[in-house]
């Protein structure tokens, strides 16, 4: 869809950002023990911080894109998402956890936690009634996304995961969202490694077409390791 912007006067060539689906997977994350003891993703900080600043995402949060990522590889190898495409999602669900001055702890943990607006079937909006009579998103008459991967309350409680051992299933942590993302978006895509795996799983997890171009030209951008126009 584009091109990466080179630096002010620098003699460096343009990055070229892929066009097409599925975006490509990127750096590929070093082996690691996914059921290590603890929060698992840390064994992915020397990897992610190589990477932060030149894709311009936080640590934390490569980190679970990535731990997200290479535990599908391993539970479920058919599917084949990238940490790419999460970070894509994250990217345009919540600008990785970090919306409207929110924060991402070194634990993975979202404050002040994220919330979209109530979905009462405004213009453009779709209409859901409460599932979760207001305990999990904070409003008891109609649902509302949650956390950096903007989950309804329904969908996270069906499809939730605790990702980093700590024995919750937490919205708002970084780290259980990205791989709940990552179980859903396989569920529904199949194999997201061909175009139209890739393009089911996405147009699952938002119905439309303009969400679909945009995750996947930021994801795009991820994959050959340069920021999103």
């Amino acid at each position: 869809m584009g091109v990466g912007a080179a630096a002010c006067g620098s003699d460096e060539p343009k990055i070229v950002i892929p066009e097409g689906i599925p975006p490509g997977l990127g750096a590929p994350t070093p082996p690691i023990d996914i059921n290590a003891p603890g929060r698992s993703a840390d064994q992915l900080a020397e990897w992610a911080a190589g990477l932060s600043g030149d894709v311009g995402i936080g640590t934390t949060a490569l980190e679970a894109y990535g731990y997200a990522a290479t535990v599908m590889a391993e539970t479920l190898p058919g599917c084949g998402i990238g940490w790419t495409t999460l970070a894509g999602i994250g990217s345009v669900e919540s600008r990785h956890g970090t919306y409207d001055g929110s924060k991402v702890s070194v634990a993975g943990q979202v404050a002040p936690a994220i919330r979209g607006i109530p979905l009462d079937g405004g213009p453009g909006v779709a209409e859901i009634a409460d599932t979760d009579g207001g305990t999990m998103d904070g409003d008891p008459v109609h649902d509302r996304a949650m956390g950096p991967m903007q989950f309804i309350p329904e969908t996270w409680l069906k499809w939730g995961v605790d990702a980093n051992g700590d024995g919750r299933i937490d919205p708002d942590n970084i780290d259980d969202a990205a791989l709940t993302a990552a179980r859903y978006l396989c569920a529904r895509g199949g194999d997201l490694t061909t175009a139209a795996g890739w393009q089911q799983a996405l147009m699952a997890y938002n119905l439309s077409g303009d969400y679909l171009a945009l995750v996947r030209d930021r994801a795009s951008a991820y994959s050959v390791g340069t920021r999103p126009d």
